[in-house]
Order: structure tokens, then sequence, then C-alpha cells
């Protein structure tokens, strides 16, 4: 903390995770949505979806090195890679798994097309999207500190590496709290204030 390393650790590490991580949600929305319109994808790739959201993170690292070398971009594709199919996942759950109520509900009331998405399949699918960003969010937190360990020069992967090398428990200690902090601050500011405005929209709170 006295000579800024932390302050500027943090700095780095949030800056490749946010990019990552918006990268990721993207990108698993529109996988997401196409299993939910194309039955065939569903089928065949729903599944080799799930097998590749049980790989660890860092299992994608020897890969990501040999594509991008020792860079920034190896850093946020393991951060991509490692909460892109979270997101795929419960954007196509929570879409499949309306209920169809809800969706007749809105055709008898003249919703059609984008306006039957808009007004009536993403509001009732936001409670499980909500859930698969902040999962997604957590296993970006793991890409990042993955990567960082073996392929950064500052971060708090990087710092946690240091820590380890020289058997700096109270360092290690001190990055471990830090991620937790970073943690509860997001789930709280971001995360929580979300789901709350959801369910005040939905009527629940």
């Amino acid at each position: 903390v006295q000579d800024g390393t932390l302050a500027v650790a943090v700095f780095a590490s949030l800056k490749r995770i946010t990019a990552g991580y918006f990268i990721a949600l993207i990108a698993g929305g529109i996988i997401g949505l196409i299993l939910t319109k194309i039955k065939s994808a569903d089928i065949g790739v729903n599944g080799l979806i799930l097998g590749f959201q049980t790989l660890p993170s860092i299992c994608w690292l020897p890969f990501a090195i040999l594509w991008f070398g020792l860079s920034e971009a190896a850093i946020i594709f393991i951060i991509v890679i490692g909460s892109i199919f979270s997101i795929a996942i419960s954007v196509e759950s929570g879409i499949n798994n309306i209920n169809p109520v809800y969706i007749r509900a809105g055709k008898n009331m003249g919703a059609k097309g984008f306006s039957l998405f808009r007004y009536i399949i993403l509001p009732a699918a936001m409670p499980a999207v909500i859930s698969g960003m902040k999962q997604g969010w957590s296993f970006a937190w793991r890409g990042v500190i993955a990567g960082e360990m073996l392929s950064a020069s500052i971060g708090l992967g990087q710092i946690l590496m240091m820590g380890r090398e020289l058997a700096d428990i109270n360092q290690v200690a001190a990055v471990m709290l830090i991620i937790i902090l970073i943690g509860v601050f997001i789930e709280k500011q971001i995360f929580g204030k979300i789901e709350k405005n959801i369910k005040r929209v939905r009527g629940v709170q």
C-alpha cells in the first residue's frame, strides 16, 4: 500500500477483467439467443457448451500463450473463455424456461416480434440471466488471476505469485482479502442494485 504497488495491481486487474467480461457478456448473450432460436443447435451444442464450462480457466492458458504470446490479449482470452459459457447457458435456460402463459398473454395483447421479446421474454428471463452474469463474473476473476500469475508483469495475480514464491503468507492473504472485498463491492453496488430493480419492476419487492 505504501509504495503504491497494490493500487496499480488492482487497477490493472480491474481493467483486464472489465474488458474480458464485457466481451464475454456480449458473445455469451448472442450464443444463448442462437441456442434458443435454432433447436438443432440447442441439441448439438448445449451439451458441448456445458462440457467447456466444466474446464478450469487455467487449462486454456497454454493455448492462449501459443495464440497470443505473453500479452494482454492472452489474459483477456482466458477471462472471456472462462465466463462466456456460463452466460450463454443462463441466457438459453432463462428464455427456454419462461412460463408459456406470459408469452400467450403478450400475444393476446398484440405483442409480437421484437416487442414480444423486449417487453415479455427479456424481463421474464432476467432473473436467470443475472444469475448467470454473477457466475460469469466469478469465473472471470479466476481467469484473470490465473493469467496474471503466469504471464503478467503487474496485477493481483502477479503479486499473489510473488508472495507464493517468497513464502510471504501476509502478501498472499492481503491479495485474497482484496479480491474478496472487490467481489463484495461489485455484488452490492452493481448486481445487487440490478436485482432489486428487477424485483421492484416485477412487483416482488
